[in-house]
């Protein structure tokens, strides 16, 4: 697995400014059909370009964005977590592990947090 963020921007603002120009364009060129006609629709290209693909790929781009730096994800033999990186100013020690970073394990698709293994015969 790479770290690469594919949709992540430079900044939130510049993000969001994207998003901005994206939607925009979009709801642009469906609402100028009736006053300049067919022509209206070469927003389309305009949006698609600049939320680099779809609505769902600009989204994706703003939680990379927001959380960019902050989470890391590492899986070992079958087990995943959720590094979050702890910030200067943050104190305790709950689940630290020296490092500055907080470790949280993935929970199972219901929601329930993962059970230990059991050894066979229990």
């Amino acid at each position: 697995m790479t770290d690469r963020q594919d949709f992540a921007s430079a900044s939130l603002p510049r993000h969001l400014a994207r998003g901005g120009l994206g939607f925009g364009a979009l709801a642009g060129s469906v609402l100028l059909i009736p006053a300049v006609g067919p022509a209206a629709l070469l927003l389309v290209p305009v949006g698609l370009l600049a939320l680099r693909g779809c609505p769902t790929c600009w989204t994706i781009g703003l939680l990379q964005t927001v959380s960019k730096g902050r989470l890391r994800r590492s899986c070992v033999d079958g087990r995943c977590e959720l590094s979050v990186a702890r910030t200067a100013g943050s104190t305790g020690s709950a689940g630290s592990y020296g490092d500055g970073i907080v470790r949280f394990r993935a929970a199972e698709p219901d929601g329930v947090p993962p059970r230990e293994p059991v050894a066979p015969g229990r």
